[in-house]
């Protein structure tokens, strides 16, 4: 029996992998066929993702269901359809009107429980069909707000163009949304340039293993 069935994984996820990548790597890695993971990061996020093996795979809800925190930057005066580096990014705009004071003012108003509008470049179904599939076709998508808590929205550095922040946030909260609110909120615009899951719950990012130490021939 494998010394990694039954469970919990604590992986730093790479930059461009996505979710299921690294699940499907570990179930090969591992010849573990009931492996999962809970909570989705973008490929272009790194950071903590919590994998569950044969019985914990029971506690995958519960784990996806508990807090998140995250840092990263966002580029202001700028956009992409995607709100992230995933398309295009837009032509620059003025932004040396904002000071640091209206940038951190901004921030607060994104605190506390909110109504928040997915990406439209999401895995949401719409109509059976993933919105993000929709969208790059240019097709027309309306994604309802949803209730999500912020109860942190810190800025630990500007440099403008770029902003740093650190997140706590609940379930189901999209960053690369937040972006693009906080963006309308300056009147410049912004996309998420960065991004990483440091905590779930108790479990941390400082505790995760890289995908190449998980090595079920070495005991």
């Amino acid at each position: 029996m494998s010394e990694y069935l039954d469970r919990v994984l604590l992986i730093n996820k790479p930059l461009e992998w996505t979710s299921f990548d690294v699940v499907n790597k570990l179930r090969g890695k591992l010849k573990i066929k009931k492996i999962g993971h809970a909570g989705t990061l973008d490929p272009l996020a790194t950071g903590l993702l919590i994998l569950c093996t044969g019985k914990m795979t029971k506690r995958i809800d519960e784990y996806q269901a508990q807090e998140k925190e995250y840092t990263g930057t966002f580029v202001i005066g700028q956009t992409t359809p995607s709100h992230d580096l995933e398309t295009d990014v837009s032509v620059p705009i003025e932004i040396d009107h904002l000071t640091d004071d209206i940038i951190l003012r901004a921030a607060q108003k994104f605190t506390g429980t909110i109504q928040q509008i997915p990406p439209l470049h999401s895995a949401i179904k719409v109509g059976g069909k993933r919105a993000y599939a929709l969208a790059r076709k240019g097709e027309e998508v309306v994604l309802k707000p949803r209730e999500v808590t912020i109860s942190t929205f810190e800025i630990t550095n500007i440099t403008k163009p770029h902003i740093r922040f650190r997140i706590v946030c609940s379930k189901g909260t999209y960053i690369r949304s937040l972006a693009r609110d906080f963006g309308n909120e300056l009147g410049t615009g912004a996309y998420l340039a960065e991004l990483c899951r440091t905590r779930i719950g108790e479990f941390k990012l400082a505790d995760a293993q890289e995908l190449d130490q998980i090595n079920p021939e070495v005991k």
